[in-house]
């Protein structure tokens, strides 16, 4: 085992057991559990401080750090998003039946948060855990179009014929999601699913989420339109439950 590998697996050992404890340990504590040298038991505990991965108290006690906070908070925030966002999915999931989900940016993608599913057999299916990349997302779209996401860089993935070849173009594109207050694919991520996606804003007027519907081209290809406005509707709803809750991105 390489050096390294070992320091790894005994930092590893020592967030466990301070992470799992029933409350904060104490130095002493640590290395009589790990068996580790009072050194490199010192060594290890001040690197996860360093990281955030643990803190220490006022009594000089060791407990989780402000990163797995952070974590727990986000994640919070996030099902407290999906949750108020949930009756006005399922609304527009009633009167279109295709598939609706939500969207918010997550590094320089977009991850899905909530869903609900198509009514019909040939529909799309559950988006979770699926890569998509953003350019070819009408919810990536909203993201780049508003600052939630940063603009690609380098050559843009093409998944099909008609995924978008520049970033000459997406930016091009990008300025029509803006002057219609809506992003659309067709065909860009797969051939015959077309999507339809409009921006969430928080009372600050910036973007953290965006709500969207994805089916066949054959069913929606020709209702973008009528779909951006309802989508947008819905999300203007959506902001102003944020609001009310005080929902924070």
């Amino acid at each position: 085992m390489s050096s390294g590998t070992q320091s790894v697996d005994r930092a590893a050992e020592v967030l466990t057991y301070v992470i799992r404890a029933e409350g904060p340990v104490s130095f002493t504590a640590v290395t009589e559990h790990t068996g580790l040298a009072r050194s490199t038991a010192s060594r290890l505990l001040q690197a996860l401080e360093r990281g955030g991965l643990l803190e220490r108290n006022r009594d000089g006690l060791f407990r989780g750090g402000a990163l797995f906070a952070e974590y727990a908070s986000r994640f919070d925030r996030l099902q407290t998003l999906a949750a108020a966002a949930q009756p006005e999915l399922e609304r527009v999931g009633e009167e279109t039946s295709e598939t609706v989900t939500l969207g918010v940016p997550s590094g320089d993608t977009v991850v899905h948060i909530a869903q609900v599913d198509s009514a019909f057999v040939l529909g799309a299916v559950s988006w979770e855990n699926v890569e998509v990349p953003a350019h070819t997302s009408a919810l990536g779209k909203v993201m780049y179009a508003y600052g939630a996401l940063p603009l690609p860089q380098g050559r843009l993935a093409r998944p099909t014929h008609r995924s978008l070849r520049t970033r000459a173009a997406l930016e091009a594109d990008l300025e029509g999601v803006r002057r219609h207050g809506w992003a659309a694919t067709s065909e860009e991520f797969e051939e015959g699913l077309d999507a339809v996606a409009a921006p969430v804003r928080w009372p600050d007027g910036t973007v953290h989420a965006a709500i969207g519907v994805s089916g066949p081209t054959l069913r929606i290809g020709g209702g973008h339109e009528q779909l951006g406005a309802l989508l947008t509707d819905a999300a203007q709803v959506l902001s102003a439950t944020i609001a009310r809750r005080r929902v924070q991105h």
